[in-house]
């Protein structure tokens, strides 16, 4: 994921130089979800977009992080605390009642955050 400015000259780039396009997209009222993937490659790229934000991002302040899916999320999160990496809660996403995703975040050992969301509807 990657915190973008101005999601259409992003959407923009990723399309022309590489063949991305838009495979699902999110909007709330603060901010859009954007996915991109293209026919070459079996992964995809979030755009966020934080609506109303007035300077550009910069690689300090931007946060990206990746992600893995799984079908036992709870398993998953229970090894992963067994091994003693301190995953972080459960947390689940919604838009209104519609349950979007069930995730949570671990940190490897270089600090870098990992999302790990069970598969389901959009994650797969």
């Amino acid at each position: 994921m990657i915190r973008v400015f101005d999601p259409e000259r992003s959407i923009r780039f990723y399309s022309d130089g590489f063949g991305f396009s838009i495979s699902h997209r999110l909007d709330f009222d603060d901010f859009s979800l954007i996915y991109l993937r293209n026919p070459e490659n079996d992964f995809e790229i979030e755009l966020t977009h934080n609506k109303g934000r007035s300077e550009p991002y910069t690689h300090g302040d931007g946060y990206g992080h990746y992600a893995f899916v799984t079908d036992d999320l709870d398993a998953m999160r229970d090894k992963l605390e067994q091994l003693g990496y301190a995953p972080l809660p459960i947390k689940e996403f919604k838009r209104g009642d519609e349950l979007l995703a069930r995730f949570f975040f671990v940190q490897d050992p270089d600090g870098y955050k990992i999302e790990i969301l069970h598969r389901a509807g959009h994650y797969q």
